[in-house]
Formats: C-alpha cells, sequence, structure tokens
C-alpha cells in the first residue's frame, strides 16, 4: 500500500467508525450486508458512461444491464460518450436539470455540483459491507464530507507501455524504475530512431496522467492540503525542466494527441515507449494480423518510475456512477448502481476487459485476470498505489473545474515545447489556477 493510502486510510477509517458509514468491522453498519432498497414500478432509467477503449468493456456492460433489464423488467437505455464530450454533456444536464438519470463520470466531476445529486451513501456502504471495503482513493473520489455523492466503477490507469526489443536494442533490459535512468532510456531509443510519444493535448486520460506524475514525482503540486496554489515553485520547474528534456526525444505531433492517439502509433510501430492502459496489448492480442500478434508477444508493461520525491506518484482515470435529484426512479438507479458491482457481474466485466479497469473493491484483488496474463499483473494496482488529480487539496468545484480547464497539461505543453521558459509557465499556470481556487 503506498504512502497515501497508509495515511487516508486512518483519517478516512476513523471518520467512518464515528459514523459506520464505511461498514468497518464492529461498526453497526457492518452488519448491513442485505440490499433493502426496491425499484419503483414502472421504472425507466437512461445511463451515460464513457466511450469504450476495449471491446469486452462495452460488451460485458451491455450485457450486464440486460440481465439487469431481464431480471427487473426495467427498461434500461446507454449512451456512450467520447472521453472529452463527457464532461460538458454532463454539465449541461446538471444545469438544465434533464438528462441521463445516472452518468458514470471522471474523476471528481460530481464534486463540481453536489447539491444536484441524489446521495449514494446507503449504496456504497452496502457494496463496501460486502466486498472488503473501498480504496482509500475511491473514498476520496467518492465522497464529500461524511456522504457519498458518486460510487466508483473503477479506474483506468496507465502503466508503462513499451516494446521489449527496442529497449533492448537502446541498450536496456527493462524501464528504469528512477527519474535519470528513465530519461537515459527516452534518449537511447530516439538515438537509435524508435522515440517515445506521450500525449500533450488536451487528453482525459493519457495527458493528465504523464504529466501529473513528473509533476507530483519532483514533490510539486498544484495545491498544498489547505487548498493554497502552490504551482509557481522551485520544484514545479525542475519537473518542467525534466518534462523538457523528455519531450525532445519524442515523435513529432504529441502537441495535439489526444487519448487514442498514443495507441495508435504503437500499433503502427512508430514509437516504443508510452504510457497507457492496457488497451494496446488488448487491441494486439485479440487480432488477427500477424504484425500485431507479433506486437503483442514483444510487448510488456512496467510500473512508473519514481522521482525524486521517493514515492509512487502515479494517478489513475476513475470514473464513477453518480445519480441526479432530476430522475424519476431514484430507488431503481441505486438499484442498477449496486447491481453492477455485485460479483456476478464484475467479476466478467474485469476479466472482458483484460485489466482496463481496475477495482475499486478490494475483494476484486482476486479476480483472475490479474494473474491469468502476466502483462496484466502490473495493472492490478493502478488504484491502490495512485493519488487524486487535485492532490493533495480538497475535492470540489476548484479542483474539478481546474482539472476540467487542463491546467497542468497546457504548463508543460507550453514549457516543453519552449513556447514559455519553465519559470514563466508555472507563473502564468499559477495565475489560472487561483482563478478557481479563490472563488
Amino acid at each position: 500500500m503506498s504512502d497515501f493510502s497508509r495515511r487516508d486510510l486512518f483519517k478516512i477509517g476513523a471518520g467512518a467508525a464515528a459514523g459506520g458509514a464505511l461498514g468497518l468491522p464492529g461498526s453497526a453498519a457492518a452488519q448491513a450486508t442485505e440490499w433493502t432498497i426496491k425499484p419503483e414500478k414502472g421504472a425507466k432509467l437512461r445511463i451515460m458512461r464513457p466511450s469504450k477503449f476495449v471491446q469486452g468493456d462495452e460488451t460485458l456492460f451491455i450485457e450486464n444491464t440486460k440481465k439487469y433489464q431481464q431480471q427487473t423488467g426495467i427498461e434500461v437505455k446507454i449512451d456512450f460518450e467520447g472521453w472529452e464530450d463527457l464532461v460538458p454533456k454532463t454539465a449541461v444536464s446538471a444545469n438544465v436539470g434533464k438528462g441521463a438519470d445516472v452518468v458514470y463520470g471522471w474523476h471528481d466531476l460530481a464534486h463540481q455540483f453536489p447539491e444536484k445529486l441524489v446521495p449514494l451513501t446507503d449504496v456504497a456502504t452496502y457494496l463496501s459491507n460486502k466486498y472488503e471495503g473501498f480504496y482509500p482513493l475511491a473514498q476520496k473520489y467518492g465522497k464529500r464530507g461524511n456522504t457519498w455523492i458518486q460510487v466508483p466503477l473503477g479506474a483506468s490507469g496507465a502503466k508503462m507501455n513499451y516494446r521489449k526489443s527496442m529497449i533492448k536494442e537502446a541498450g536496456f533490459e527493462t524501464v528504469p524504475q528512477d527519474f535519470p535512468g528513465f530519461l537515459k532510456l527516452c534518449q537511447a531509443l530516439k538515438a537509435k530512431s524508435k522515440p517515445p510519444g506521450f500525449a500533450l493535448g488536451n487528453a482525459v486520460g493519457d495527458g493528465n496522467g504523464w504529466t501529473h506524475w513528473v509533476l507530483w514525482g519532483f514533490g510539486a503540486k498544484m495545491v498544498d492540503e489547505k487548498d493554497n496554489v502552490v504551482l509557481d515553485r522551485p520544484e514545479t520547474v525542475a519537473a518542467l525542466e525534466y518534462a523538457k528534456q523528455m519531450y525532445d526525444t519524442f515523435i513529432p505531433g504529441t502537441l495535439s494527441w489526444q487519448d487514442p492517439s498514443n495507441n495508435k502509433a504503437f500499433l503502427d510501430g512508430q514509437i516504443s515507449l508510452t504510457a497507457n492502459g492496457i488497451s494496446i496489448y488488448y487491441v494486439a492480442k485479440g487480432s488477427t494480423d500477424p504484425t500485431l500478434k507479433a506486437i503483442a508477444e514483444d510487448m510488456d508493461h512496467a510500473a512508473f518510475p519514481v522521482g525524486p520525491v521517493g514515492k509512487p506518484s502515479e494517478s489513475c482515470t476513475m470514473v464513477s456512477a453518480m445519480l441526479f435529484k432530476y430522475c424519476k426512479f431514484p430507488n431503481a438507479a441505486k438499484d442498477y448502481i449496486r447491481f453492477m458491482m455485485e460479483k456476478e457481474q464484475l467479476d466478467p466485466f474485469l476479466e472482458a476487459a483484460l485489466g482496463y479497469w481496475g477495482h475499486p473493491l478490494k475483494y476484486y484483488e482476486k479476480n483472475k485476470v490479474w494473474t491469468s496474463d502476466p502483462k496484466a499483473t502490473p495493472y492490478r494496482e493502478v488504484i491502490s498505489r495512485a493519488l487524486w488529480l487535485g492532490y493533495s487539496g480538497s475535492l470540489g468545484y476548484a479542483s474539478a473545474s481546474a482539472l476540467a480547464d487542463y491546467i497542468v497539461v497546457n504548463m508543460f505543453a507550453s514549457a516543453c515545447t519552449g513556447q514559455k521558459s519553465p519559470k514563466e509557465a508555472a507563473a502564468e499556470a499559477q495565475k489560472r489556477a487561483e482563478r478557481y481556487y479563490k472563488i
């Protein structure tokens, strides 16, 4: 367990013990493992969630939803939305009071409009009690104070995706686990005309993922524990200087990359190294194309290297279910959210996605997907070792809005491309973040 997990589990657990909300051993809620909420008669539901990156995700989500419809008679419609479209469409629904009943949204999106949401503490408590508890990061994203405002379904976490033959040609057996060694690998790969590539466009998952990793790896962050903006610091400048050296080794064009871009470049053989979920391997392994099959055989995954801060500084793309107050059938919506998290549904869902979705409940560490293919094993810890986007401050309007504005990604892009010096980029990002955190 990461340092964050140990520290914050104590904090979160202490509050839960007082209220029994998380069902820790000895609490009254720990006995509440029976689901008693009954859907309304004649209920109909509309669900909105991110579009797939691996086919198994969508296939099993639809199959599990059909199973729910068959068991309950409740009609459920699913809207799959592009990753970049999910946030603005959810915000519109929140503002106009009309749209999908349940939205599976990114990160801390629910914290931007908690007053528009139905509390889901009953759902989360039931699941926590039954499935050995939520990881601290899932609790951090899911709760506002002592109230659950969204229930995490899972997280797409990135690991280093690399071609074994290419890094060996560059003189390395595996991905170094320190920042200086990792930079030397990137430089050696470029020298061999096998460049790495990391997204610097406004990419929900990939852009946020690697830039926050470098930022936090140097001990820098957007805000401190009291929500003071602290970007304009030497640690940030050091992170940007390091990222600039990384960027100098990248394949051209990463400034405009979205989340699918590095997948395509890797499968086309254009890059040797990137940060990504398991979706690249999923596509290559399942393909009938001999070229892609060979890539699946030649590639592997590794944890992100640890920076000068001395501990993991990874993030993950958490997806959680929120329920809007305008929903006419809130009990049915809660029942649906609960149903999709039960082992009869979630176990095959995780397996079908080949580890693309990390599990928010500790029980699912046992799922065979994490051991049946060693190349999936590194993804088992995407939630347990990750920090939250908005670290180390609180989650709310400011954190959600700053994330949606891609302040960190844009700061890195500006410094990496030389549009601004690292010091200038950090100062500009400081001012942009203060506009949200001073409200």
